[in-house]
C-alpha cells in the first residue's frame, strides 16, 4: 500500500533532477564561471532532460511496484501464519468448518471429473466438431447401402463419408471361441475421423471390394489383451467366424473411445448387388464437413439428394429425411443432461456447506470484536482487518481443498463402480489436471463465499463500543439478520435438492408397479451367433435353431425354452414397415413395427399373455400358410375398433412381379415394454422361425437369444444351455448370459443411480441445513443469556422463552421454504424427462417435502430453545 506521506513520483523525479542541476551550477560557479554561464554549462552536461525524466519515472515505478509487492507478500505471509495459529488454537471450529467444505469440494470435484471425461473432453481426433452423424431420420437413423452410395457420390458438403455397421465375431481360441464386438466399415471410415494406425496401415479401396483377400485392423485394447502388445502382430492370421483374416494394422489407444466399443474392424466389401439395394437401413454413416460448410447447409444439400431417392425408390425410402448432427452429441447422448444435473446438485451441497461455515465465522467474528478493537487501537486500518479475516477463510478453504481432493479420489472410484453401464468414457475419468484446477477454483470460490461477508460484517462493528463492553452485545441487529438470511438461503437450497430427490423416488415407485408384459422370474437368457460360412443356407439355420430349442426343452431342470431374435430389454433386433390389409401397398402406408423371430415355445416361456387367438405351433413351417402374431398396440393402430384375428398384413419379403406375401394374424399378444419400464411398449409382430424370410438371417446376422425357464435359480440353467449349444456346434460360443430379472433391473439402473445419488445429496443438504439452523439459534441463545435470565427473573415462563427463541428462527425458515418452493418449480424442469407418472411440479410432493424440512428445522430450533429454559436467572444477571 502506498504511503500517503510519500510525494508523487513525478515530483520526486523533478526534485532529484533539480538537485543535481543546482549542485553542478554551484560547482562551476566555485571554479570561476558566472552564474548564467554555469547554468548553461550544467544544463548541457546534464543532457536530454525529458528522456532522462521519463527513464527515471519508469525506474521509480518499477521500484515502487517491487516494494508494494514485497510488502504485500510479507503481510500476506504474516496473515497466513496468524490464521494458521488461530485455527490451531480453535481445533473444534477448524475441524468442523474444514470437513464441511471438504465434503462439498470433494463431491463437486468427483462429479466434475465425470462431466469433463464424458461431456467436455474433446474426442481424440482432429476437429471433432466437423464430424457429423448423417442419418435418414430426425434422430439420426440408419442408412441403406444404396442410399449411402448416392449420398457419397452426389453430395457437395462432405470431404469424406464413412459407414460402419457393428457385428459380433467368433474369435477362434485354443479351447473355446471367444465372442467379441467388431465392425465392418467402408475404407474411408477411418479417414473421416482423420486418424492413423499406431502400427501398420488401414484398408485400401481395393480391399473394400467383394472377393478380395480378407484383412483386419485391431483395436489397441484387443492388441494388448490377445497379443501382449507384440509389434510383430502385423501379418499374423486372425480367424473370425471361421474365416482367416490377415492383420494389417493396430489403432492407437485413444481410438478406443469407451471400454465397450468394437475391438476389430474388417472391410464392408459390399457386392455390386448390395450397392444397388436401397432397402435394409442398417449402417451408421459419419461425414467430415468440407472447410467453410455449416451443418445446416449440409442438411439442405443431403435433403436435395433424399428428395430424389424418395421419388426414385418409394417403397424403400418413402419416409426418409436428411439428418445432420454433430457426432459428439450422438456419442454423449442423454448422459450430458444427467451429469450436469448431478453437478448442479453437488454444487448446491457445497453452497449449503459454505453458508454453514460463513455463519460459523460470523459467530466467531462477534466473539472476536474486542480483539479486533485492540488491533484497531494499535493502528490497524479497517481494510487491514478485513484482509486478515479473509486470509483466515482462504487458509481454511484451501486446506479443505486439499482434503477434498483426497475425498474426490475415493468418491470418483465409487461413482465409476456404481454407475450404470452405457455412460461413454466414464471409466476414463480421473483426478487429473482439469480436475485439480476445478478443485482449486472450487476452493477459491468457497473462500470468497465463506469469508468475504463475515470479514466485512466483523470489521464493520463499532470497535469503540466493542472495546468498552468486551465484545458482548456488540454484534448488532444487522449482523443477526445476516446470519438469519444465510439460514434462509440454505433452507431454500436444501428444499430444492429434497424435492428433486422425492420426485425421482416417486418415479421409481411408479415404475416398479408397471407390468413389463412378461414374467422375468426364473428365466435365463443367453446369446449365440452361427457363423455365416458354416451356416450359409437359411434352411440349415432354421433346422439348427429348431433342434436347439427342442433339445433344451427336454433338458433336466428346464420347464420350458424358446428362441427369439431379440429378448425384451436385450441387444439386437430390428424393425420393419408393415402394411395392414385394406391400405395401399406402398411405403407411406407402412407401420414401423419391431420384428421378433420366435420358436413356438417362446411366448409360453416368457409368459407373454395371448389376448386373442393362438400361439405358433410346429405346423407353422415353410410351405404352410404364412402366419404372424401381433402385439395389442399394433392391433389398435392397424385395426382400430376391430378384431385383428384373421386380418392380413404384408411385410418383409416379396418384390416386383412376385405374389404378395400376405401373412394372417393368428394371435394378439400383450404389450411388452421391450425397451425398459421407463418407455412405452412399441408395436411388435412375431414370425415363426420356420417361416422367417431368408434375408432375415442376414438382417440379424444369424444371432438369436435362448430363453429357458426353471423352477429354482435360473443361473443354474447355464450348464444345460451351454451343453445343448456344444452338442449343436462346439465352435459356437455362448455369451450375453443374464437372467431376465437382471435385465429388468439393468433397464432401471440409470434411473436408480440418479435417484440414489440425488437422495444422498438431499439428505446431506438436509443434515447441513439442520446443523446450520441449530448453530444460529444456539448462538442466539448464547448471546442473549443475560437477557433471557432477566426475563425469567421478571416472571417469563419456559414456554415464553421457547416461543421467543423459536420465533427468531421461524421467519428465516419460512422465507427459505417460500424461496425454495419457487426455485424447485424452476429447477425440477431439468429432470422432467426422467420422471414417470409424476409431474415436475407435483403439488403433493412439494407440500410433503416442505413439511418434512419445516419439521426438521423446528426440531433443530427446539433443542437450543429448551436449553435456554434451563438458564439460571441469578447467574445470568450477575454476568458482566
Amino acid at each position: 500500500m502506498r504511503d500517503i506521506w510519500k510525494p508523487p513520483l513525478e515530483r520526486e523525479v523533478r526534485d532529484e533532477l533539480n538537485f543535481h542541476l543546482e549542485m553542478r551550477i554551484r560547482e562551476l560557479v566555485d571554479r570561476g564561471m558566472t552564474p548564467a554561464a554555469a547554468r548553461e554549462e550544467a544544463a548541457r552536461r546534464l543532457g536530454d532532460v525529458p528522456t532522462m525524466r521519463a527513464r527515471l519515472e519508469q525506474l521509480g515505478e518499477e521500484r515502487d511496484r517491487t516494494m508494494r509487492r514485497t510488502e504485500w507478500f510479507t503481510e500476506f505471509s504474516h496473515d497466513v501464519r496468524y490464521a494458521w495459529r488461530y485455527l490451531r488454537s480453535n481445533p473444534g471450529f477448524a475441524l468442523v468448518a474444514l470437513l464441511t467444505l471438504a465434503i462439498g469440494i470433494g463431491a463437486t470435484t468427483a462429479i466434475f471429473s465425470a462431466v469433463y471425461s464424458v461431456v467436455l473432453k474433446p474426442l481424440p481426433f482432429a476437429e471433432p466438431d466437423r464430424v457429423m452423424l448423417v442419418g435418414e431420420r430426425p434422430d439420426g437413423g440408419d442408412v441403406s447401402v444404396g442410399n449411402y452410395a448416392d449420398l457419397k457420390r452426389d453430395n457437395h458438403s462432405f470431404a469424406t463419408l464413412g459407414a460402419i455397421f457393428w457385428t459380433n465375431f467368433n474369435l477362434a481360441a485354443d479351447d473355446r471361441p471367444e465372442r467379441i464386438l467388431g465392425a465392418r466399415v467402408t475404407h474411408d471410415y477411418f479417414s473421416t475421423f482423420g486418424v492413423q494406425p499406431q502400427l501398420g496401415r488401414l484398408f485400401t479401396a481395393d480391399e473394400d471390394r467383394a472377393g478380395q483377400p480378407l484383412v483386419a485392423v485391431l483395436s489397441h485394447r484387443l492388441w494388448v489383451r490377445r497379443y501382449g502388445a507384440d509389434p510383430k502382430v502385423l501379418g499374423m492370421e486372425l480367424r473370425l467366424n471361421g474365416l482367416v483374416h490377415t492383420i494389417i494394422g493396430v489403432m492407437p489407444a485413444d481410438f478406443d473411445f469407451t471400454v465397450d466399443t468394437e475391438e476389430v474392424w474388417t472391410p464392408a466389401a459390399f457386392t455390386a448387388q448390395q450397392w444397388s439395394e436401397h432397402d435394409g437401413h442398417f449402417m451408421t454413416v459419419y461425414g467430415r464437413l468440407k472447410p467453410g460448410v455449416e451443418p445446416s447447409a449440409a442438411k439442405v444439400d443431403l435433403e436435395r439428394i433424399m428428395a430424389r431417392l424418395r421419388t426414385q425408390f418409394p417403397d424403400a425410402n418413402s419416409q426418409i429425411a436428411a439428418s445432420v448432427q454433430p457426432m459428439f452429441a450422438q456419442f454423449v447422448g442423454n448422459a450430458r443432461p444427467r451429469l450436469l444435473v448431478l453437478l448442479g446438485a453437488v454444487g448446491m451441497v457445497l453452497l449449503i456447506g459454505c453458508v454453514n461455515v460463513a455463519n460459523l465465522l460470523l459467530a466467531r467474528g462477534s466473539n472476536r470484536a474486542r480483539e479486533l478493537s485492540v488491533r484497531a487501537a494499535l493502528g490497524a486500518g479497517r481494510g487491514r482487518v478485513i484482509r486478515q479475516l479473509f486470509t483466515e477463510s482462504v487458509v481454511l478453504a484451501f486446506g479443505a481443498g486439499v482434503v477434498g481432493i483426497g475425498l474426490a479420489f475415493v468418491g470418483l472410484r465409487i461413482l465409476i463402480a456404481t454407475a450404470p453401464t452405457g455412460v461413454p468414457r466414464l471409466e476414463q475419468a480421473a483426478i487429473d489436471g482439469p480436475a485439480l484446477l476445478f478443485a482449486a477454483a472450487a476452493a477459491a470460490l468457497s473462500a470468497l463465499l465463506v469469508g468475504l461477508l463475515p470479514a466485512l460484517r466483523t470489521a464493520c462493528v463499532d470497535l469503540g463500543l466493542a472495546l468498552r463492553v468486551g465484545g458482548r452485545g456488540a454484534s448488532g441487529t444487522a449482523r443477526e439478520w445476516t446470519k438469519l438470511a444465510l439460514v434462509s438461503a440454505e433452507v431454500a437450497v436444501a428444499l430444492v435438492l429434497l424435492i428433486g430427490a422425492a420426485l425421482l423416488i416417486r418415479t421409481g415407485l411408479n415404475l416398479s408397479r408397471l407390468d413389463p408384459g412378461f414374467d422375468p422370474r426364473g428365466v435365463l437368457s443367453a446369446r449365440i451367433t452361427l457363423p455365416k460360412q458354416q451356416y450359409l443356407e437359411w434352411d440349415r439355420v432354421v433346422d439348427a435353431f429348431t433342434r436347439l430349442a427342442t433339445e433344451l426343452e427336454q433338458a433336466p431342470g428346464v420347464q420350458s425354452a424358446g428362441i427369439t431374435s431379440q429378448v425384451p430389454l436385450g441387444p439386437g433386433g430390428g424393425s420393419n414397415g408393415i402394411v395392414p390389409e385394406g391400405r395401399p401397398l406402398e411405403g407411406s402406408s407402412a407401420i414401423e413395427t419391431r420384428l421378433r423371430l420366435i420358436t413356438p415355445g417362446y411366448l409360453g416361456t416368457m409368459r407373454i399373455a395371448l389376448r386373442a387367438g393362438r400361439d405358433f405351433s410346429p405346423n407353422d413351417r415353410t410351405g404352410a400358410p404364412r402366419v404372424t402374431i401381433v402385439s395389442e398396440k399394433f392391433a389398435k393402430i392397424a385395426f382400430p375398433g376391430q378384431n385383428a384375428i384373421g386380418k392380413r398384413v404384408v411385410c418383409c419379403e416379396g418384390g416386383p412381379g412376385l405374389p404378395i406375401p400376405w401373412k394372417e394374424i393368428v394371435g394378439v399378444a400383450a404389450e411388452v415394454r421391450a425397451n425398459g419400464l421407463d418407455t412405452e411398449a412399441p408395436p411388435e409382430f412375431y414370425l415363426p422361425i420356420a417361416q422367417a424370410p431368408p434375408d432375415a438371417w442376414d438382417w440379424i446376422q444369424r444371432s438369436v437369444m435362448i430363453v429357458a425357464r426353471g423352477a429354482g435359480d435360473p443361473s443354474a440353467l447355464t450348464a444345460q444351455i451351454r451343453s445343448a449349444v456344444d452338442r449343436l456346434d462346439r465352435s459356437v460360443p455362448l455369451y450375453g448370459i443374464s437372467t431376465m430379472d437382471e435385465r429388468l433391473a439393468g433397464s432401471l439402473a440409470q434411473q436408480r443411480f440418479n435417484t440414489e445419488l440425488l437422495v444422498a445429496l438431499g439428505v446431506i443438504g438436509l443434515v447441513l441445513a439442520a446443523i446450520g439452523i441449530y448453530g444460529v439459534i444456539a448462538y442466539f441463545v448464547a448471546q442473549r443469556t443475560r437477557e433471557l435470565g432477566i426475563r425469567m427473573a421478571l416472571g417469563a415462563t419456559p414456554r415464553d422463552v421457547v416461543k421467543l427463541v423459536v420465533g427468531e428462527g421461524v421467519v428465516p425458515v419460512a422465507i427459505g421454504l417460500a424461496v425454495g418452493l419457487l426455485g424447485a418449480a424452476l429447477a425440477t424442469r431439468a429432470i422432467a424427462s426422467e420422471l414417470r407418472g409424476v409431474s415436475a411440479t407435483d403439488p403433493m410432493t412439494f407440500v410433503a417435502v416442505a413439511g418434512l424440512l419445516a419439521a426438521v428445522a423446528l426440531g433443530a430450533m427446539l433443542v437450543p430453545a429448551r436449553r435456554a429454559t434451563n438458564v439460571d436467572a441469578l447467574v445470568a444477571i450477575r454476568e458482566d
